[in-house]
């Protein structure tokens, strides 16, 4: 009998689809969605109402999946928020482009270590790069959107606005294949705790707000920094880890001294039942990460 891949990758869709993923057409041995874009619309059938992007289009309805995929080897992609999934991404040194770039799953499992957990066990896909996806349900009552590196170098996540190829797809890379896990277990909280939004203060870059946004800014540091020193055991680090995200942009647009933040987190830490190496760690890298990533404030000014 001879091997159907139109049937294989048929049976794919509509098994991602019966987890309550929601799937849509990928083009054949790509990455790429294979429904039409903005320009090209013209506004009939699904989009009679108006032109319909691949995350709203995509579906658990088997009659629709089967009619997609009755004439085409279409890859399968899952969108993730739709789906309720958070979707871990864990890249090789060689999908970034440089053998010197980190790999993801070992500074995802560094830490792991250091947030006092073991790596999760929850359904997981080998990408066709080598790489690998770790599918969780998201929690409800939050809208968690992608990040690059937010969680740790060579880490990304997709959720709403995302998407991730499922398994069974192949590319000229190699195939898409599931790892272990049945299910996809619920998102840990105190990976949560990193992903989740920060509040946002107005931003103004006038010299009347200026005055006010530091004291928003000291009222956040001595809030954060309890937060760290009642933090319980297995959420520490991760409590610091993103209060030192949420205080960076004080530090960016000149509202903290850095060194402010640093001796407040790090007495927290301390206090928290954390080491001093391991404050001062956390503290570098994801103070550095929010300085550079918010210099918008200070560029307006």
């Amino acid at each position: 009998m001879t091997h159907d891949p139109r049937l294989a990758l048929l049976s794919a869709a509509l098994d991602a689809a019966a987890r309550g993923w929601h799937v849509f057409p990928l083009r054949p041995g790509t990455k790429r969605p294979a429904l039409h874009g903005e320009k090209a619309c013209t506004r009939t059938g699904p989009c009679a109402s108006g032109h319909r992007k691949w995350e709203q289009r995509a579906t658990t309805d088997p009659d629709r999946i089967r009619a997609a995929w009755s004439w085409t080897p279409f890859n399968v992609g899952i969108a993730t928020g739709p789906s309720g999934l958070l979707v871990v991404d864990l890249d090789t040194p060689e999908h970034k482009g440089s053998s010197d770039a980190p790999d993801g799953a070992a500074t995802f499992g560094a830490l792991c270590e250091r947030a006092g957990h073991a790596v999760p066990t929850t359904y997981r896909t080998r990408t066709a790069s080598g790489g690998q996806h770790l599918y969780f349900t998201a929690p409800s009552g939050v809208r968690l959107t992608n990040t690059a590196g937010t969680v740790a170098d060579s880490v990304d996540t997709r959720a709403w606005g995302g998407y991730v190829v499922a398994a069974g797809s192949i590319t000229p890379a190699g195939p898409y294949e599931a790892l272990c896990g049945s299910v996809a277990v619920p998102l840990p909280g105190w990976l949560h705790t990193i992903l989740k939004p920060a509040p946002k203060p107005a931003q103004a870059p006038s010299v009347a707000v200026a005055g006010q946004s530091r004291r928003y800014a000291d009222v956040a540091l001595a809030s954060e920094a309890q937060n760290v020193a009642t933090a319980q055991v297995g959420a520490r680090e991760a409590t610091l880890f993103r209060a030192a995200r949420a205080l960076g942009r004080f530090v960016a647009w000149g509202d903290l001294p850095r060194s402010v933040v640093e001796q407040a987190l790090q007495a927290g830490g301390e206090a928290a039942g954390l080491s001093a190496s391991e404050c001062r760690a956390t503290l570098r890298s994801a103070l550095d990460w929010s300085i550079a990533h918010n210099q918008a404030r200070r560029d307006a000014a």
